[in-house]
């Protein structure tokens, strides 16, 4: 075999791996829905329990501290996002058609990446003014939601219910109908 053939035949062994590596991760990865877990009590027994959602703490537009835990009691919508984020922009008209209908039964925390430089407290509340979006943003400005929920890519949404326990998770943009069937799970 000559050393063209051997390479084409290694890179098509690795074209092949990474277009199966993506599927697999785009097929497991963009719907995450949560079992049961055992862990171990005080007394060694096991005690049953569903995930429960990290709690974090970001600033809303007036700059007070706002915490996911208190919004428990109500089923909550997390949305990670940035101005930036192309596929992040593409869904906030979804956001806004279903915040307009649900807003008063599910809690919406559109929580902006705010890193200081890319995105600002006020380019932020501009770009939000300018698009005429009235769901609420917050913005994780010292990373707390980001390292709560280990966020390595954007967009990404969480459903969590009444009880506090992550019910869905979904990597990537989200079409109006896929966010309708998360927030229906969560109700």
């Amino acid at each position: 075999m000559n050393k063209k053939t051997q390479v084409i035949i290694i890179f098509s062994v690795i074209l092949f791996f990474l277009v199966v590596g993506t599927l697999l991760y785009n097929y497991i990865g963009a719907d995450y829905t949560p079992g049961i877990i055992a862990v171990s009590g005080p007394d060694k027994s096991e005690i049953y329990q569903t995930n429960t959602a990290p709690d974090f703490t970001v600033l809303d537009k007036d700059g007070n501290s706002v915490s996911l835990s208190d919004h428990f009691g109500k089923p909550i919508l997390i949305n990670f996002w940035a101005t930036w984020c192309g596929p992040c922009l593409s869904e906030m008209p979804h956001f806004e058609t279903l915040f307009r209908e649900y807003g008063d039964e599910v809690v919406f925390l559109m929580v902006n990446l705010t890193d200081g430089t890319a995105d600002t407290v006020d380019s932020v509340k501009n770009f939000v003014e300018k698009n005429g979006y009235s769901f609420p943003v917050y913005f994780d400005t010292q990373k707390n939601g980001a390292r709560a929920y280990s966020v390595t890519s954007i967009p990404i949404t969480y459903g969590i219910d009444k009880n506090g326990n992550v019910i869905k998770r979904h990597i990537g943009s989200l079409r109006e109908s896929r966010l309708l069937e998360i927030i229906e799970s969560i109700k």
